[in-house]
């Protein structure tokens, strides 16, 4: 692994502003797939309906795996503030 992208996932905060740019890139493939299938709605093509649909289906399940993932980060972020506030008060 190269130095650039360990160091993108060194901290907390780093991890969850990837996975904020990666649920935005989402949400603009999900707008632009689905703007696909209601133009292939009429089409002949049955098929590549059902392509899309899958795509669709894909973006959904990803898209719900990386809010549950930005969630545990953010749990995570709050238990490390609440341990060390409690290191803090032991040390002093």
């Amino acid at each position: 692994m190269n130095t650039e992208s360990a160091a993108t996932f060194e901290t907390i905060e780093s991890a969850q502003e990837y996975l904020g740019l990666l649920a935005q890139a989402l949400a603009e493939s999900q707008g632009a797939i689905d703007e696909d299938i209601r133009a292939q709605a009429a089409s002949a093509s049955p098929r590549r309906l059902d392509a899309l649909r899958l795509i669709a289906y894909d973006l959904e399940k990803l898209k719900g795996h990386v809010t549950r993932s930005r969630r545990i980060l953010n749990d995570l972020r709050t238990l490390r503030r609440l341990l060390h506030r409690e290191r803090s008060r032991i040390a002093a």
